[in-house]
């Protein structure tokens, strides 16, 4: 399994605490595992969570109607490296 990033655990961090998985290890996600239909079993309302935690904590939206969500959301780190390209920095 590949280590985590300091973006993509701070991501990971975001993500449990925002869903209440008491269960999971942050710094135990596979950063190329899918967010979606894999072990997490995450859901599209755990999605809607996940964007407004993202919202909040790095200053941009994810747009539901993105283009590219599927890829996006995909795994933590295409969701990390999106939130990196587009975080408001400052």
């Amino acid at each position: 399994m590949a280590e985590l990033t300091a973006d993509q655990h701070e991501l990971a961090i975001l993500i449990v605490e925002s869903l209440n998985l008491e269960a999971v290890d942050p710094a135990k996600l596979d950063p190329d595992a899918p967010l979606f239909g894999g072990e997490l079993g995450l859901d599209s309302i755990d999605a809607l969570e996940i964007a407004l935690a993202i919202s909040k904590r790095y200053g941009f939206q994810l747009r539901s109607d993105h283009p590219d969500n599927k890829r996006i959301f995909a795994s933590l780190r295409e969701l990390s490296a999106f939130v990196e390209a587009h975080r408001a920095h400052g």
